[in-house]
């Protein structure tokens, strides 16, 4: 499992923590897909100016978020990978896809939601890596079977609001 983490901000200061808790998250979020570990995943931390950007060219949404997700396999209904989307990093691995993290809005979020920013980090990369993995939540069953493996995986990690 390669977990890439780029720091592409000077807002916050990242200590050893943070990326020790992205790379917890993204190997457990990792069990409830068909590749294991046998994955790269890329992670960019960034700033609410930058994350906005992202989302107005990708997304058509002009305005700051917390995470992006950049999934690179497709996924059916059954979350069974079409394979013609699949390619493997020159290690073997899985190219899952990338995660984009505000730093700034994690902060911003945990301090409002009263919890710490490993929590939210953890929590937020969590969210994308099952996005990476074809979940999603515009149904309400879709974010009512997501927003439970989330927090099944919060658990087993211990981050507890």
């Amino acid at each position: 499992m390669t977990t890439e983490i780029l720091n592409e901000q000077d807002k916050l200061t990242v200590t050893d923590e943070i990326p020790a808790v992205i790379k917890r998250a993204v190997r457990a979020a990792a069990k409830v897909g068909e590749f294991g570990e046998n994955i790269e995943v890329s992670v960019m931390l960034t700033d609410n100016e930058n994350i906005r950007a992202l989302n107005r060219d990708h997304r058509g949404i002009d305005r700051a978020t917390d995470v992006l997700s950049f999934p690179l396999i497709e996924f059916d209904a059954d979350r069974r990978a079409n394979v013609d989307t699949v390619d493997e990093s020159e290690n073997g691995e899985v190219m899952l896809g990338d995660i984009v993290i505000s730093l700034e809005r994690a902060a911003a979020q945990a301090e409002e939601y009263g919890h710490s920013l490993l929590r939210e980090v953890g929590f937020l990369t969590v969210h994308s890596m099952l996005h990476l993995y074809g979940y999603d939540h515009m149904e309400e069953d879709e974010e009512r079977e997501m927003f439970s493996l989330q927090e099944k995986i919060l658990e087993e990690m211990e981050l507890k609001r």
